[in-house]
């Protein structure tokens, strides 16, 4: 996808108020939407993290294509979609189980990960917790903050989960960019190596995910080199304390809207609209008067589409083993003409000549294949190439006034008369220009 070449559509608008910005935002999403409709491509637009170039909201246009470089995530009964920085992990419905066990330190030697963890103690990944310590931003690592002088935050997921290190990241008190604690930063603070970390009696600040928080009767490491703990809960063994969305969501997750279950795609980036708000004017003092005279800072939007990388994801979505099958609004060319023996049957090239020029007349891109190549060759590399559909003059069907149509993606070619090839195509396929 990173081609050494990259050809890019970018446009800027600029508004008086949110409203305003917000209005064009929504045309954009909308022009988009029917730009990637009209390219013929299965795609998805999803919410995304605006990152380093900020700004309140933004939406991402993926491919979906199982060699994509991202994962998005979508609702299987609306219209919920968001990349996988920025799908929402609801908390788990129902109340929290009530103890049943009594916390008890048991010695785990040489077991350091949840997998290890759980084959030792024969339990599922889903009943153990993983505690992962990361830099404290510089004002949360000060003298009045006892539990932060360490300068360090502990994040708490269930075992079976994997930390989002874009919402933590976002996370008040948590630096940017997110820096896991080393582990000698851990020895020298907690007293143990990594794989013993727990949140019971732990000296730094703690922020649980919401599913762990969820827990009942868990294990966890006891901060003890060798050690951890099983039946821990919250509330009765250590206080539960902030609780937030730090993890990345998985198949089968509840949706955020309240509407079927989240599946997970693979995806490669398009297009990328954003709503910089004033982020930029203010920096710049760009200002302007509004209908009333009064001077504003301007609000921005920005919107842009990787028309290179469009070429190289339609390749990745429509292909086979033959070559490339591309969308007719895409293609190089929408129709190639192939002619047999063209170099020594002048009624052959005659006859592909006035195709052409009848379908170049009529709107559409032609390709004339009057090559001196065996016909297995000149298929295979139409084929190859992906032309949408393709006429083949032969001096046995100018004999019996017909011509031979394969659509690229059809499994049978056809025999039609000569004069019904353009009313075919025009059936076929939208002309590019007229």
């Amino acid at each position: 996808m990173r081609a050494r070449e990259f050809i890019m559509k970018d446009a800027y608008s600029f508004h008086v108020n949110a409203e305003s910005l917000d209005e064009t935002y929504q045309v954009m999403h909308r022009t988009y939407c029917a730009i990637f409709d009209r390219l013929g491509l299965d795609y998805r637009p999803v919410q995304a993290d605006s990152g380093a170039i900020g700004g309140s909201a933004s939406h991402e246009f993926h491919v979906l294509a199982s060699s994509g470089e991202d994962d998005i995530v979508f609702s299987t009964d609306s219209d919920y979609a968001a990349n996988i920085e920025k799908a929402e992990a609801v908390a788990p419905s129902g109340e929290r189980a009530a103890p049943a066990e009594e916390l008890k330190e048991i010695a785990t030697p040489d077991q350091r990960t949840i997998e290890a963890i759980s084959q030792f103690l024969n339990i599922d990944a889903t009943r153990t917790v993983k505690t992962l310590l990361v830099k404290a931003e510089a004002d949360e690592a000060s003298e009045g903050n006892e539990k932060n002088k360490a300068g360090l935050v502990a994040l708490i997921l269930r075992g079976d989960h994997t930390l989002n290190e874009i919402k933590a990241e976002n996370l008040a008190g948590v630096a940017e960019p997110l820096t896991m604690a080393t582990d000698e930063e851990i020895e020298s603070t907690i007293g143990c190596k990594p794989g013993s970390i727990g949140p019971v009696n732990l000296n730094v600040t703690v922020i649980v995910d919401r599913s762990a928080a969820h827990l009942a009767d868990f294990v966890c490491g006891a901060n003890k080199e060798g050690y951890h703990l099983t039946g821990v809960n919250w509330e009765r063994d250590l206080p539960l304390g902030r609780t937030e969305d730090i993890r990345d969501v998985v198949e089968g997750d509840a949706s955020p809207d309240g509407k079927g279950t989240l599946e997970i795609r693979r995806g490669i980036e398009v297009g990328h609209i954003f709503k910089l708000g004033n982020k930029y004017s203010t920096a710049m003092n760009a200002t302007v008067l509004d209908e009333n005279g009064k001077t504003v800072i301007m609000d921005m939007g920005c919107y842009g589409i990787g028309v290179s990388r469009i070429v190289a994801a339609s390749i990745e979505q429509n292909h086979d083993d033959k070559g490339i099958t591309w969308p007719d609004a895409i293609a190089p060319f929408q129709v190639a003409i192939v002619t047999l023996n063209a170099h020594k049957t002048p009624v052959v090239a005659e006859a592909g000549e006035k195709l052409y020029e009848r379908l170049k007349q009529a709107g559409y891109d032609v390709l004339l294949d009057d090559r001196k190549e065996r016909p297995g060759v000149k298929f295979a590399d139409m084929e190859l190439i992906g032309i949408p559909h393709r006429f083949v003059i032969s001096d046995r069907g100018l004999a019996a006034g017909t011509l031979e149509y394969k659509g690229r993606r059809d499994a049978d070619k056809q025999d039609i008369a000569i004069e019904e090839a353009l009313p075919l195509l025009i059936k076929a396929s939208p002309r590019k220009s007229l």
